[in-house]
């Protein structure tokens, strides 16, 4: 049985041993404390953090002919697919995906999206699919926004009684709001601006004990100097980054500078590493093998990118299949400089089965 998809709490069982506050009055989350709902519980290690005991790469590649299909059909129960790049490109679904998903579910394979994109929730994600035709249900899909608020819950962040700066868009503050997090920023400082005059420094609130960095299409000076003031000046702050990605397709026409570049900015002046939820990080897909008492050798996580996907499903025991629908090409996957190889590649799902 899957759980909802709007829940009142992750709570997760096993974490690292932090430090615990003294517990302090609950502060209403901006737009009012989210609606209560029934609990679910999960599993997870600290995001980001453990090198894996399993490597980057895969021993060997295969190309995906009808035999090794069916070789890798066999072996795989669960698919968890990337979303851009694999699902669709911008706003434009990929040809063959919807019939292949569909074989997939009549061959009694479950199915997973997760993606590193942070600008929608889970919510969100549901309304992309259902606009491009595709019967996704909400249990079915992870975000990076998902993942950030969950290692909140993990780190027991709640209960600090601090607030979150979100440099990021919807997706973090819908996610945050569900499990009554309070937060500030976010697309109401889309349009703020700075007055550089003699004396002048901007005025930050001490109470913000994390910044979260997820996609921005509108990522401004003020949200950088903003975010630099609470982790810089706010004892303890942590940086928390949903994923590290180069580019993005905001577009099918061309690849887009993506949260890599926006986290690189914090990054940047604050000399922080950020602790990252989004893939590679194992987060996700340890919440998923808890959930649904998966075996991790069972799963084959699909992906367009080297540096996330595939070391996702590698780093963490899965099976990883490489399409070059997306961001990297066959000549740059097979290039002598590429270190990081998939147990299969294709050149889209369309061509799991023959």
């Amino acid at each position: 049985t899957f759980a909802p998809q709007s829940v009142g709490s992750l709570r997760l069982n096993s974490v690292k041993a932090v430090s615990q506050p003294a517990a302090v009055p609950t502060l209403r989350v901006r737009g009012g404390m989210a609606a209560a709902a029934a609990p679910f519980k999960i599993s997870m290690t600290a995001a980001a953090t453990t090198k894996s005991a399993f490597p980057d790469s895969a021993e060997s590649t295969k190309r995906l002919t009808p035999a090794t299909a069916s070789e890798m059909l066999d072996q795989v129960d669960v698919f968890i697919f990337d979303c851009d790049g694999v699902i669709w490109k911008g706003d434009s679904i990929i040809a063959g995906v919807p019939e292949i998903l569909e074989k997939l579910r009549k061959a009694g394979k479950k199915i997973f999206f997760v993606t590193n994109n942070s600008t929608k929730s889970r919510a969100g994600y549901k309304s992309k699919f259902d606009s491009l035709g595709l019967d996704v249900q909400a249990e079915e899909i992870f975000s990076s926004s998902f993942a950030a608020a969950a290692y909140l819950e993990q780190i027991k962040f709640k209960e600090t009684g601090k607030k979150v700066y979100i440099l990021g868009e919807r997706g973090i503050q819908e996610e945050l709001d569900i499990i009554g997090v309070p937060w500030i920023g976010g697309e109401a400082d889309a349009t703020k601006t700075i007055e550089l005059k003699s004396g002048y420094a901007l005025p930050h609130d001490s109470d913000v004990g994390a910044v979260i960095v997820g996609f921005d299409r509108f990522i401004n000076y003020y949200k950088i100097q903003y975010a630099q003031l609470c982790i810089n000046e706010n004892p303890g702050c942590k940086f928390i980054a949903t994923n590290l990605d180069a580019v993005t397709h905001l577009t099918d026409a061309q690849e887009w500078a993506g949260n890599g570049a926006m986290t690189g900015a914090i990054k940047g002046c604050t000399g922080q590493e950020p602790v990252v939820v989004g893939k590679p990080s194992p987060l996700m897909i340890d919440y998923l093998a808890d959930k649904f008492n998966m075996q991790k050798n069972r799963i084959c996580m699909v992906g367009d990118r080297l540096d996330t996907d595939i070391i996702f499903g590698n780093a963490n025991g899965a099976i990883s299949c490489l399409v070059f629908s997306g961001v990297t090409t066959e000549d740059k996957y097979m290039s002598a400089d590429n270190k990081i190889k998939a147990n299969y590649y294709v050149n889209s799902i369309a061509d799991f089965f023959d």
